[in-house]
């Protein structure tokens, strides 16, 4: 019964401790680069100034608040190659890529700032040009950090550039709360500690009894 009593103290505590925010996972808000076959996106294995598409090729960039690749929001849209290049016919000595570049969704964007409208654009450029080469062809003006990092296409967002933020629509990670404006022990710390007091009383009635019986 001690040991049982102990368990109830440990799972007591834990419960108390917890904090509403204590699993908010935090994320990046940031442009993903995407790859599609088909009607499949795949996230894309090498950024857009290595990749070399090919003539047919549908490419995509989707703005959003994302952990990692395997949370990234994919580009919204049905486009086909076909839709987004039919006026533009094919040329002797260089390629056609369908873009798609989706700005995300208000949740997603920065304090301030209103996402524009889904887009779709074919761009022609020569066979050797990578997908940066592409989307600078037809949605500028785009912007990088020092890294080398996507921070906008066609301006969109005019700030910021991967930076953390502790969920999808939230806005920057807080910082620590200084320690002049600390309230004190939580509601929930008393109420973890009004009751493993009284589950260690109980735990000792228990034994006292069973020593007297």
């Amino acid at each position: 019964m001690i040991r049982r009593c102990a368990a109830l103290v440990l799972a007591a505590l834990l419960c108390s401790l917890a904090g509403p925010g204590q699993a908010q996972a935090a994320g990046y808000r940031y442009w993903s680069f995407w790859e599609r076959t088909g009607d499949r996106w795949t996230y894309a294995t090498q950024g857009p100034s290595t990749a070399r598409p090919s003539d047919g090729d549908v490419q995509g960039f989707r703005f959003a608040v994302s952990a990692d690749s395997a949370d990234a929001s994919r580009p919204r849209g049905t486009a086909s190659f076909g839709d987004i290049c039919a006026t533009t016919p094919p040329r002797d000595g260089g390629k056609r890529v369908a873009l798609v570049v989706d700005f995300g969704t208000r949740a997603d964007a920065p304090s301030g700032e209103t996402p524009p409208r889904p887009r779709t654009a074919c761009a022609r450029v020569p066979e050797e040009a990578s997908t940066a080469e592409a989307l600078a062809a037809v949605a500028k003006p785009l912007r990088y950090d020092a890294n080398a990092l996507l921070c906008a296409i066609t301006g969109y967002p005019k700030t910021g550039c991967g930076e953390q933020v502790t969920a999808r629509g939230a806005g920057p990670a807080p910082s620590a709360k200084p320690e002049e404006e600390d309230e004190g022990p939580s509601l929930g710390l008393y109420a973890g500690g009004a009751l493993i007091a009284a589950l260690a009383g109980a735990a000792v009635w228990q034994s006292r009894r069973r020593g007297h019986a």
